[in-house]
């Protein structure tokens, strides 16, 4: 069930330019002078008094003020004021009383105190006035976007700019930044498809569509989405609506002209929900917009009962298809947006080919013009698929990897050459392509100087990926150390190329057995004692030498049951030179620690 959704960004064009000036939004005028209260003097050689430029008395010199300056206050006078009207300590003149943060925000000094009045402190919002933006068509300029300010003094997108000038005295008019506008759109565009839906689009001069077929889940269900998506867009300083529906004509409508920020229809409702909205939500051109409003139509429901022939002559047969469209009779395909232009070459064959010679030879000239638009872009691949197009239109595709980045010409036409025998051309193959889905950044590396004494690691990748395409890549890895106690948790699988690291420093058997294998008829002393001989896979042997024990506890955040556990392991040596790495379980001395029973894990050597 396909589920589309229509993200609409009314006032983009205004909210952009107010994300772009936010830093000087609000800006405080100066303070007003008047002849009821004058400002205080300037005292343009203060010394080293610490009072501001400008006059004023700064927080903490409430007792130096009215020519107080000589006269430092007893304490018997601030002992014989009320408690609540005591100077601080701090006033006073001492410091054993914490001081308050000194980046914290103070009320400017008024003056009060010292027989003054308040300045007042105004703020001015300058998007407080109405704001136009104006595009030119043709000789004639008018309004492409408006804000809430001027749409409620009677301006509209598609009135002329004079008449607009001449109707609001006090108008801000600006220069309409369509491809701006178009740049943030495709931002977003990008950002969904790398955190919402694979499939987005962008809609217009003022949305995008979403693919959401089977994504919402992810996100706690279509209503969760359009919650987290509108968030995200206020928080960015943008204004939107959202719609959810089974066609993208059916959620472009309603989210433009449901007058709801998020609308949620179930499919197969799309014909009653249109009905009602204006005839302009059906993105007709504006000659039949012109032609419904001439005939009397105003909704999208007066359509319906009108035969498909005459409505095709009188408003145009695209008329027909956007009200399909929006039903849901007639398909309408979302062109999404790439990411990323990933480097593509094919050839158009004159005549099918069908034998080894003549793939190999057209592989090889897709190689040559494949590394040109790499080395042209500074890439190397890491996936290269060959796609083939026989003459009965099947296609047949052949994929690999390598394990480093590569533009080699030569290494890719050796391991394509290893995948032919997969190709069957059938009655002959039309159409060769090559593509890479994964690429990343090669640039020249510098050598080392080998009169110098600099040797260069060998770079074993071109071997890798020739195993690799034998053998397939899976059967290719190298051993890597991990953080356990217990040995065979204690070594994993690392890519070929990587540098293994985090070895225990103690010795461990060159061949670890994948699970350890029960050892029969053990004699051995307890507790501390190797065994002196054991029967292992059908065969006697007799040890001559051993050392141990290693005594190695269970893990008991791994699993409850090995809370006690306890292994100890020996490093045997039996007669004929063998030398094994087997372990008892439990100490010998507390039954909760094993029940005694030998197990092979390794062999050196």
């Amino acid at each position: 069930m396909t589920r589309v959704a229509s993200l609409f960004l009314p006032q983009l064009p205004i909210e952009r330019l107010r994300r772009m000036e936010r830093p000087s939004a609000l800006l405080p005028e100066p303070f007003p002078q008047s002849a009821q209260t004058p400002l205080p003097p300037i005292d343009d050689e203060p010394g080293a008094c610490s009072v501001p430029r400008g006059g004023g008395w700064r927080p903490g010199a409430r007792w130096a003020r009215d020519g107080a300056l000589s006269r430092r206050p007893s304490q018997a006078e601030p002992d014989a004021m009320p408690a609540h009207q005591r100077p601080t300590m701090r006033e006073m003149g001492r410091r054993s009383e914490a001081a308050d943060n000194p980046f914290k925000a103070m009320r400017p000094d008024d003056g009060s105190r010292g027989g003054g009045q308040v300045l007042p402190t105004t703020m001015t919002n300058p998007w407080a006035r109405p704001l136009i933006l104006i595009e030119r068509i043709g000789q004639k300029e008018v309004i492409s976007a408006a804000c809430p300010i001027a749409i409620d003094l009677g301006l509209r997108p598609g009135m002329p700019a004079a008449q607009a000038r001449a109707q609001v005295t006090d108008l801000e008019v600006r220069d309409a930044e369509p491809d701006a506008d178009r740049a943030v759109l495709d931002r977003l565009a990008l950002h969904a498809v790398g955190h919402w839906t694979p499939t987005a689009s962008v809609a217009g001069p003022d949305g995008l569509w979403l693919d959401l077929t089977g994504t919402t889940h992810l996100f706690g269900g279509e209503a969760r989405f359009c919650q987290r998506l509108l968030n995200f867009l206020r928080r960015l300083g943008f204004t939107g609506g959202i719609a959810i529906a089974g066609t993208p004509g059916a959620a472009h409508a309603l989210a433009r002209f449901s007058g709801r920020a998020t609308t949620i229809l179930r499919s197969g409702q799309e014909t009653q929900a249109l009905a009602d909205l204006p005839v302009a939500a059906l993105r007709l051109s504006p000659a039949a917009l012109v032609s419904a409003a001439r005939f009397g139509l105003e909704r999208v429901g007066d359509f319906y009962p009108m035969p498909r022939g005459p409505l095709a002559r009188r408003f145009g047969l695209e008329t027909v298809q956007r009200l399909d469209q929006a039903r849901g009779l007639s398909p309408e395909p979302i062109v999404p947006v790439v990411p990323f232009e990933e480097p593509l070459v094919e050839r158009q064959l004159l005549e099918p080919i069908g034998t080894a010679e003549a793939i190999t030879q057209v592989i090889g000239d897709l190689v040559d013009d494949l590394v040109a638009v790499l080395q042209v872009r500074g890439l190397g691949l890491r996936t290269l698929v060959l796609s083939c197009t026989r003459v009965d239109s099947d296609e047949q595709r052949i994929g690999l990897g390598t394990a480093r980045a590569t533009r080699d010409a030569r290494h890719l036409k050796r391991m394509l050459g290893l995948q032919i025998e997969r190709i069957e051309p059938g009655l002959g193959i039309e159409a060769m392509r090559l593509r890479t889905p994964r690429v990343e950044d090669l640039q020249p590396e510098a050598l080392g100087d080998p009169l110098g004494g600099e040797t260069a690691a060998p770079d074993i990748a071109l071997l890798v990926d020739q195993l690799s395409g034998r053998v397939g890549e899976e059967a290719l890895f190298r051993a890597r150390g991990i953080e356990s106690d217990v040995p065979e948790r204690a070594v994993g699988r690392a890519p070929p190329l990587s540098t293994p690291t985090g070895w225990a420093p103690w010795r461990r058997p060159v061949r670890l057995l994948a699970r350890p294998e029960p050892l029969g008829q053990v004699i051995a002393l307890l507790p501390d004692h190797p065994p002196r001989r054991f029967i292992w896979r059908r065969q006697l042997y007799t040890v001559v030498a051993g050392d141990g024990p290693e005594r190695v506890h269970g893990e008991w955040w791994q699993r409850p049951g090995e809370l006690w556990a306890v292994r100890d392991y020996f490093a045997v040596e039996t007669q004929g030179g063998a030398r094994f790495w087997i372990f008892r379980r439990g100490d010998g001395v507390e039954a909760p620690t094993g029940d005694l029973s030998w197990y092979m894990h390794g062999a050196f050597g």
